[in-house]
């Protein structure tokens, strides 16, 4: 009878801790909504009037110190903020620019007064950015989606905005934020590394080694062809660090390394050994991804890719499948990370080979763009000048 009751009250506790959790996300969400409707009308409000002139010279600057006066405590709303907020309504109605304003303003502002700032409606955010602006290709508007635009925070938008191009990047940024629930730590990364454009590039043999079309598109959506390493400082005199460096490397910063590969990354190990016939070889690294239900092999390499490379990581990857991989998973995939590769190498490599595998690049800290090797001096040159 005791053991039911506890069962009961167990039950219990559970769905009363589900019911909170679920109304704290709909409150989150909802009062997410209710700011960024805030901070796009305050930021056309602001654009209107500074804009025509209306306002003299500072005029943010005083708004922003009269309102700490006017409410003491105040968050949120210092000149830095509030010119995000022109920004913020400024660069998504510059993709409108070359349409006629609806009859239906989002912000129904009189800009010959601007008297009046009123909150925005679902509706009436998604006409004034996409619905009415006739220069958008009809793929763009089936591709914004308003809850998601809405799901995420104005910091997160206004990093997008700040780093990003075109609406397809900025929607593509969007979405992996609202879905994937990104944290600003993340997102900063992935516009660093700039996922948008690395992100389905790698080059793979996937047509050929997995049958399963869902599933070859999700393996090319789960690597990139070049991963930034830039929380990795290495000296080495030829820029070419020994891979046990780099792997070293790799592993006190495991966690950023992790956020570099993408989500459902799970390390398993480094060095993971495999015994065949009496001999010991080793991984350099293996994950195990969910969304794929694979393990995947990751090989460390300085230098070029060079064919070789291929053979041995399918001889791995036969033994992964052999001897680790569980009935319900898939087939292991490999990645070579290596520091360049040619592509028609890398084709003719890929040739009859009969495991799935991908070769990706790799950057650190310590490289440099071409354009400013020259500018800046080298050790030696700094240590006369101090």
């Amino acid at each position: 009878m005791e053991q039911q009751v506890n069962h009961n009250y167990s039950k219990a506790i559970q769905l009363i801790k589900s019911a909170i959790l679920k109304s704290r996300y709909r409150a989150a969400a909802l009062a997410n909504r209710e700011l960024l409707s805030l901070y796009y009308g305050i930021g056309k409000y602001i654009s209107e009037n500074s804009r025509h002139h209306f306002w003299g010279t500072n005029a943010i600057e005083t708004i922003s110190k009269q309102l700490q006066q006017e409410l003491p405590g105040l968050r949120g709303f210092s000149e830095g903020n509030l010119r995000k907020m022109r920004i913020f309504f400024e660069e998504w109605r510059m993709l409108n620019s070359n349409r006629s304003l609806p009859a239906n303003e989002i912000q129904r502002t009189d800009i010959t007064t601007s008297d009046s700032i009123h909150p925005l409606s679902a509706d009436e955010i998604q006409t004034d950015l996409l619905i009415t602006n006739r220069s958008l290709p009809a793929n763009d508007l089936q591709q914004f989606d308003l809850q998601q635009f809405l799901s995420i925070g104005f910091t997160h938008h206004y990093e997008i905005i700040a780093k990003t191009k075109s609406l397809e990047e900025r929607l593509f940024y969007i979405q992996h934020c609202a879905t994937e629930f990104w944290s600003k730590e993340t997102l900063r990364h992935h516009l660093k590394s700039n996922l948008y454009a690395k992100q389905g590039k790698l080059p793979n043999n996937f047509k050929t080694t997995i049958s399963d079309i869902d599933l070859q598109r999700k393996a090319l959506l789960s690597f990139k062809d070049e991963y930034l390493l830039d929380y990795i400082n290495i000296e080495s005199p030829d820029d070419e660090p020994d891979e046990r460096v780099l792997e070293s490397a790799i592993m006190t910063n495991i966690r950023k390394f992790i956020m570099s590969l993408g989500k459902d990354f799970s390390f398993i190990g480094n060095q993971y050994r495999l015994i065949v016939e009496e001999q010991e070889y080793f991984i350099d690294l293996l994950f195990f991804n969910r969304q794929l239900q694979s393990l995947v092999a990751l090989e460390l390499k300085r230098g070029d890719f060079k064919p070789e490379y291929l053979g041995k990581m399918n001889f791995y990857l036969s033994a992964l499948d052999d001897l680790v991989r569980l009935p319900h998973e898939n087939r292991s995939i490999g990645i070579i990370l290596c520091k360049s590769q040619k592509q028609n190498i890398v084709e003719y490599a890929f040739r009859d080979m009969t495991k799935p595998m991908g070769v990706a690049t790799y950057k650190v800290a310590a490289e440099l763009p071409d354009e400013y090797k020259n500018i800046l001096p080298d050790a030696e040159q700094l240590k006369r000048l101090l």
